[in-house]
C-alpha cells in the first residue's frame, strides 16, 4: 500500500426497497455521501443500515471499502456509467486495492484503528441494484470486490484522510488472495489452510474449513438469490 492511499468518499445508507426480479427486497445498498468528519466505531457508522442482518453488518464487517480504481472496469462491462458509491461501500478508496491489503493489517484511518477481515462476497443484491445478474460473478472473476474491516478503536475519519498501515502480521494473506482460492481455485487445499490466518472473518472461515473436511459449498443462490425467489 504506497503512501498516497487514502478516503475519497465516506457514505452510509438506510435500507430500502429494491427491485429484484417481480418483486422488492429490503437492502441498504443505495448510500448518501457523508461530509466532516464522521464518527466510527464497532458497529461502523451511526445510521449505516443493512437489510440483511444475519450475512451483512455486524462487528467483522463494520465498514466495506472498495477501491475508486475500480470502477472503470465495471463501467465498461456495463457499457454505461456508474453513479458514486455503486457497490454500497462505506469507503471509497485510492491506493488500496485487494492485493495492498492482507487479512489481520491494522490500519489508521483518521483517528480510528481498523483491522482487515475478510473480502466482500458479492451478492445477488449487487446484481439487482446495476439490473445485471451477473454482476457478482463478475466481481468474483475479478477479484475486484473490495473488503471488509472491523473498528479495532473508534474515531472520526473523513474523505481526504489517509489510510496508513500499522501492522500487518500475514503479509501472505492477501484479499486478492482469499478471492482467488475462494472463487476461482477452489480445489487448492494447501492454499486454503494457509489463509486461515486469526483475524479471517467467521464466514470466509468456515466455507474455508468445510472445504479442507470435504465439502464445497455452492455459491449459486448467493450469486443470483434464492431458488425460487
Amino acid at each position: 500500500m504506497s503512501g498516497g492511499a487514502r478516503v475519497l468518499a465516506v457514505h452510509a445508507g438506510a435500507v430500502a426497497d429494491l427491485p429484484y426480479r417481480d418483486r422488492t427486497i429490503r437492502s441498504a445498498i443505495v448510500k448518501r455521501r457523508l461530509d466532516g468528519r464522521v464518527p466510527v466505531a464497532a458497529l461502523g457508522i451511526d445510521g449505516d443500515e443493512h437489510g440483511d442482518t444475519v450475512k451483512h453488518g455486524g462487528p467483522e464487517q463494520a465498514l466495506c471499502v472498495f477501491a475508486a480504481e475500480h470502477y472503470a472496469h465495471y463501467e465498461r462491462l456495463l457499457g454505461r456509467p456508474l453513479a458514486r458509491p455503486a457497490f454500497g461501500e462505506n469507503l471509497t478508496t485510492a491506493g488500496v486495492g485487494e492485493h495492498d491489503v492482507c487479512v489481520g493489517d491494522v490500519l489508521r484511518i483518521g483517528t480510528a484503528l481498523c483491522e482487515v477481515s475478510a473480502p466482500r462476497s458479492p451478492c445477488y443484491r449487487v446484481g439487482a441494484h446495476h439490473a445485471a445478474k451477473r454482476f457478482p460473478l463478475w466481481m468474483e472473476e475479478s477479484g475486484k470486490t473490495g473488503f471488509y474491516l472491523r473498528v479495532v478503536r473508534a474515531g472520526r475519519l473523513a474523505a481526504g484522510g489517509a489510510v496508513e498501515l500499522v501492522h500487518r502480521p500475514h503479509p501472505h494473506a492477501t484479499i486478492a488472495a482469499c478471492n482467488r482460492v475462494k472463487h476461482r481455485e477452489r480445489g487448492d487445499l494447501d492454499a486454503t489452510a494457509a489463509l486461515l490466518v486469526p483475524a479471517l472473518g467467521a464466514s470466509w472461515r468456515a466455507t474455508f474449513e468445510r472445504r479442507l473436511a470435504g465439502a464445497l459449498e455452492d455459491p449459486a443462490p448467493r450469486r443470483f438469490g434464492p431458488v425460487g425467489a
